[in-house]
């Protein structure tokens, strides 16, 4: 039960044509984002609830309300793609967030900045990145996470590689990791094949995730 892999004629779609390098910037940002709704969705399935009651314009009635908001993190830079998504879907979670980049010669995960509430002991944690490739951003991600008490941890991709998902549940057996696909392998890049390419690069634009701060000169 720990990875979870969506099954949906409408994620397929949507997989095949962020797949495609011929689509454009904008068309693969809003992509991702309607990904994003389908992946909260699965993910946030066991969400704990509470009993209440409110006046209809007709009676009055039994409902149901989250128990807890949840706290949601986005791993910068390509993460927030998948931000508007979940958050359609949970509309006041606690938005967390987990700057890294990748040493482009390591390929390790570099943490530069983390806003988190303190202490995550009883809280659903859902961390986003698009892309589960090495599983370093992920391991790092978690954590800080973990820094912080969080222990009810799920981790959401769009597109998840086996080593990726090797490497974080080595490090944190009891996470769940919810994907719109399984890819099986990674070039010497440390990038998906066949993947989709660098999501950041393809959401905004650009060309690297280091910070200007800290690229060779």
């Amino acid at each position: 039960m720990s990875l979870t892999v969506l099954d949906h004629p409408a994620v397929a779609d949507r997989l095949a044509r962020i797949r495609d390098e011929r689509t454009p910037g904008p068309v693969f940002r809003r992509l991702i984002e309607e990904l994003g709704v389908f992946l909260a969705i699965e993910a946030t399935r066991d969400l704990s609830l509470r009993s209440d009651r409110v006046t209809t314009p007709v009676a009055p009635a039994a409902v149901q309300r989250l128990a807890q908001r949840p706290v949601v993190a986005p791993i910068f830079r390509a993460g927030l793609g998948l931000l508007p998504g979940f958050l359609s879907v949970i509309d006041d979670a606690v938005v967390a967030h987990l700057g890294m980049y990748r040493d482009p010669k390591t390929l390790d995960a570099i943490p530069y900045y983390a806003n988190v509430p303190p202490d995550l002991t009883e809280t659903d944690v859902f961390v986003l990145d698009p892309m589960l490739a090495t599983g370093h951003s992920g391991v790092a991600a978690l954590a800080m996470l973990a820094e912080r008490g969080a222990q009810r941890m799920t981790f959401i991709s769009v597109i998840a590689a086996q080593p990726g998902i090797d490497v974080l549940l080595a490090a944190y057996p009891h996470v769940r990791i919810v994907a719109a696909a399984l890819d099986a392998r990674l070039n010497d890049h440390g990038y998906i094949v066949p993947g989709l390419g660098d999501a950041g690069d393809r959401m905004f634009g650009s060309v690297t995730s280091v910070p200007v701060a800290v690229r060779p000169t």
